[in-house]
């Protein structure tokens, strides 16, 4: 069983596609109504379906370092900056990420892609 996202607005929709046609759980933001919310309670909401976040939104990352400084737990959190992953990569290695990581491991984690 592979791990599940939750992809903020910022992601582009061939990612998301990319990766169901790979038989990866994606919910976006859009489609569970949360498009408009903040990113503070983008990553709670995540959590509380236990799925990790993709973002190319770095102010996602301040707030997951914020939250492993008060030890409040989350999913998880996955970044790739927009101008440093390709849309291939990208897909590459979230699916790589859902296959072989569990949810413990990923569990108050912060991961980046490309994976090196």
């Amino acid at each position: 069983m592979s791990l599940a996202f939750y992809f903020d607005h910022h992601v582009p929709g061939a990612i998301r596609d990319g990766l169901v046609a790979r038989g990866i759980d994606v919910l976006t933001t859009t489609v569970d109504g949360s498009e408009d919310w903040d990113d503070e309670r983008i990553l709670q909401r995540a959590t509380e379906l236990s799925r990790l976040v993709f973002t190319q939104d770095a102010d996602f990352l301040a707030i997951a370092h914020a939250w492993m400084l008060r030890e409040r737990d989350f999913a998880g959190l996955v970044y790739g900056h927009q101008l440093r992953v390709t849309i291939g990569q990208a897909i590459r290695d979230l699916e790589l990420i859902a296959v072989v990581m569990g949810p413990e491991e990923m569990r108050n984690r912060v991961e980046y892609i490309p994976l090196k």
